[in-house]
């Protein structure tokens, strides 16, 4: 209850009276203090992200809404409204960066819920040809003898038809399953999806990509996680496979400690600090 209290206060009144202090003893703006003295990455892109937002300034706010092509324009908005020199190089060139990585946060979201939201259809020929893909290469020394058979529980699907164990992941679930197995790489995918879309990802992604995230990142991260949680899950030494959920929401949780730090990248190698 405190903590709500003091972010009311802090965000309707001591925020501006904090801005007004500093700028009359730097002589910047809050962005200009962000964009000049934090290292490019997650600390210097969020608390833009975050000055943006808050502003009371509508060009200001709508900043973090602007699609990849007006960035450039946005930019100059922006450093127009702040009266801001326009041949301050090094102030836009770091709100053009911070402004891709936040343009292209949201739009990998977009097309990751996307692709989410396609149900599987067993008569849709790509869809088909993709999940025998998905066949081929976790069993490529056994036949399938049947679309319909058995022979899925092997690679980890519940039942005799896999298209069943999509609906919740929709066709992203599918896409994942190239570089995993069936029903713990769909929770995987659950799990990565999860943290793009509640913002946990942007510390990990604005430190990787100096620009847009795309949906390459995503399934790179979505890759880590299934290494991770390999290792993990031999670490641990669960009793039994019915123990799942109880381990997995145990690695859900390391992941979204690790992604607490700003300075976050994490990596098939390994979890890298810049």
């Amino acid at each position: 209850m405190w903590a709500h209290v003091w972010r009311f206060l802090y965000s309707s009144y001591f925020r501006f009276w904090l801005k007004w202090l500093l700028r009359l003893l730097t002589g910047k703006c809050e962005l200009q203090r962000l964009l000049g003295g934090a290292e490019a990455g997650a600390r210097r892109t969020l608390g833009v992200e975050h000055s943006l937002e808050s502003s009371k300034n509508k060009v200001l706010r709508n900043a973090v809404h602007v699609e990849e092509a007006e960035v450039d324009k946005c930019v100059r908005d922006v450093m127009k409204e702040k009266k801001i020199e326009q041949k301050d190089t090094g102030f836009k060139t770091n709100l053009h960066i911070s402004l891709l990585q936040i343009s292209g946060y949201k739009k990998l979201y977009l097309n990751v819920e996307n692709l989410r939201k396609v149900p599987y259809d067993s008569e849709n020929e790509q869809h088909e040809e993709q999940l025998i893909e998905l066949w081929n290469l976790l069993m490529p020394h056994e036949n399938l003898k049947a679309r319909i058979s058995k022979q899925w529980c092997d690679i980890g699907f519940q039942g005799d038809d896999p298209k069943t164990d999509f609906r919740g992941m929709g066709l992203l679930g599918l896409v994942n399953l190239v570089y995993s197995y069936a029903i713990v790489g769909i929770n995987l995918t659950e799990m990565a999806y999860s943290l793009l879309k509640n913002g946990a990802l942007k510390a990990h992604l604005y430190n990787m990509v100096s620009g847009l995230p795309q949906m390459e990142h995503f399934h790179q991260f979505y890759c880590y996680l299934v290494y991770e949680f390999d290792k993990f899950w031999f670490e641990e030494e669960p009793e039994s496979i019915m123990h799942f959920n109880q381990y997995r929401e145990k690695f859900h949780e390391k992941i979204k400690g690790l992604l607490l730090d700003y300075n976050v990248v994490l990596t098939l190698q390994d979890t890298k600090k810049p």
